[in-house]
C-alpha cells in the first residue's frame, strides 16, 4: 500500500503514524514505475482493474 494511503486503512490516525514510523525507520523508500513483472510475464493484457482478458498468440 502506498504510504499516501496509509491513513485510509487505520481508524486512528495515531496508529497509522506509529505504525508507518516503525516500519520506515532505517528504511530505503524505493518507488517502482510502469507494469507489475509478473504481470507482464503472465500474459494478461493492460486492460481496466477487473477485466481479465488473457492475451493469446
Amino acid at each position: 500500500i502506498p504510504v499516501e494511503l496509509w491513513y485510509e486503512q487505520f481508524s486512528d490516525s495515531t496508529l497509522a503514524d506509529a505504525v508507518l514510523d516503525r516500519l520506515v525507520h532505517d528504511a530505503y523508500k524505493i518507488q517502482l514505475k510502469g507494469e507489475s513483472m509478473r504481470k507482464l510475464l503472465s500474459g494478461v493484457k493492460n486492460a481496466p482493474e477487473g477485466d481479465k482478458t488473457v492475451a493469446t498468440n
